[in-house]
């Protein structure tokens, strides 16, 4: 006996993969955002830092924090609420929409330091 899938077209893919993707772009942001990544990227290290593009990438990260925080939700929520768990279609459609969610705040990030650089 043969245990099925639970989706209609027969392709599996391991929830873990879209699960290692979330948690790989919450690190990214988090050290882009918060572990100063993305500010010596754009802004320069030491003496040859621009304060006015530091203030101006601070405001890039407090733009992007909310959606950050809605995709750690989202992901969170497919993995601790039981009728998206048990379905494996809802499972993945909810972990892929937290991955694009993810490559948003990364995307309002890069805008954001882009724009503050001198």
């Amino acid at each position: 006996m043969q245990a099925m899938s639970g989706r209609p077209n027969g392709w599996w893919i391991s929830p873990a993969i879209p699960t290692i993707a979330n948690c790989a772009l919450a690190v990214l942001w988090g050290f882009s955002a918060l572990g100063g990544w993305g500010d010596a990227a754009f802004c320069g290290e030491d003496e040859g830092r621009d304060p006015g593009c530091g203030a101006g990438f601070a405001d890039a990260v407090r733009v992007s924090a909310p959606v950050a925080v809605i995709a750690a939700a989202v992901a969170v929520t497919a993995w601790s609420m039981p009728g998206v768990r048990r379905r494996p279609s809802r499972l993945d459609v909810t972990l892929t929409v937290a991955a694009f969610v993810w490559v948003i705040a990364e995307g309002v990030l890069f805008i954001g330091g882009y724009l503050a650089k001198p």
